[in-house]
């Protein structure tokens, strides 16, 4: 069997180790030369929108997948039934613009936070009046870690927020939510419409970017977790998908809101290398090339700490028990996910002790 893989990143890198232990053969499209995942796997140095690269990715491919959402839709047509592509390019275009993934969440029942296009000064003006309150103006295209992002707290904050974005392409307009915490889930489907659902996970984000993930979510009560569970189920079947999804949310006074989702293995479940029975990205490789899934099962309370910016020492984060390491073949750079720490523990409080250990290290 043999899979190809869109993209190079670390995500990359860990569907490759997943298909790797199955038997499977991989091949990775990257404009960068000796890319997180290149270092691991068969690598066709091309830009993602080279028909001709594309065509040499499906001529040694079974099937295709992606590691990140923003691939070019258009030249993906040219594989049109020479190889799958999972999941389907329509699901990739659903998440690359932020108003059509509001529209689409809300067509299929889920609950969001009042949103509006904008494409002037005067829609921005008109509209952050009508939602009378603290909002986000956010590009609808590229976004990510926080980028192409302006807070619009008050009338005067408008001017500023338009010309910091305007350039930016078309915009969004987001109420700012009050929420108690940021979760997420993560689930798989099958092409004949089998499904696997992670565990509800609680995550931290700082400047923008996943900083924590605890599994599962601390005092997760079972009518959130199954709320979770109806709205990553209504998109799964909404898109046909075929592949590992995930829902990030907000916990809120009157239940969940659905944030965004991505088309693709996710940061907030790397902890499930080390802490389910199948990974994300075992189940993605699964899904895609027509396997069975398999089960997420949840052993012991679990943590992931991602690694941003510098690659620390190893010796004494693995000296710790119950800690794994995963680095990237990344060099370090300001703002940049340079690897992350899984802990595993008896319970939610001490997961938390061993990754406040761990921070503690890394920071001196």
């Amino acid at each position: 069997m043999r899979l190809g893989i869109i993209g190079g990143g670390q995500l990359g890198r860990m569907l490759a180790h997943a298909a790797q232990r199955l038997g499977i053969d991989v091949t990775i499209l990257d404009p960068k030369k000796n890319c997180s995942a290149g270092q691991v796997a068969r690598q066709i140095v091309g830009a993602y929108d080279d028909a001709e690269k594309l065509h040499e990715l499906a001529a040694v491919s079974d099937a295709i997948t992606y590691e990140f959402e923003n691939v070019p839709i258009e030249p993906l047509a040219t594989l049109e039934g020479k190889v799958p592509l999972r999941p389907a390019p329509k699901g990739l275009a659903a998440a690359q613009d932020r108003l059509t993934e509001k529209t689409l969440f809300r067509t299929v029942g889920m609950q969001t936070t009042d949103f509006a296009a904008i494409d002037s000064l005067e829609d921005l003006e008109r509209e952050f009046a009508a939602m009378n309150g603290a909002c986000i103006l956010k590009t609808r295209r590229f976004g990510y870690d926080g980028k192409g992002q302006a807070r619009i707290d008050s009338p005067a904050d408008v001017p500023s927020g338009w010309e910091e974005l305007k350039d930016g392409g078309p915009l969004i307009l987001e109420k700012r939510i009050d929420f108690k915490r940021e979760l997420a889930i993560i689930a798989a489907r099958t092409a004949d419409g089998n499904e696997a659902f992670y565990p509800v996970t609680q995550t931290h984000h700082r400047n923008g970017i996943l900083h924590r993930t605890l599994a599962p979510a601390p005092a997760l009560t079972d009518e959130i977790e199954q709320q979770a569970r109806v709205y990553v189920d209504k998109l799964l079947k909404q898109l046909d998908y075929v592949g590992v999804l995930a829902l990030e949310l907000f916990d809120t006074d009157r239940g969940l809101l659905a944030n965004e989702f991505a088309p693709r293995v996710h940061n907030s479940g790397h902890w499930t290398i080390e802490g389910t029975t199948c990974s994300q990205f075992e189940n993605q490789v699964r899904a895609v090339m027509g396997l069975p899934l398999g089960e997420p099962t949840l052993p012991t309370p679990t943590g992931m700490l991602n690694l941003i910016g510098n690659v620390p020492d190893r010796a004494p984060i693995l000296a710790r028990p119950n800690t794994a390491l995963h680095l990237y073949g990344k060099s370090g750079r300001a703002g940049r996910k340079i690897g992350h720490i899984t802990v595993t523990g008896a319970t939610d409080d001490d997961v938390l002790k061993r990754i406040d250990a761990i921070e503690s290290i890394i920071d001196t």
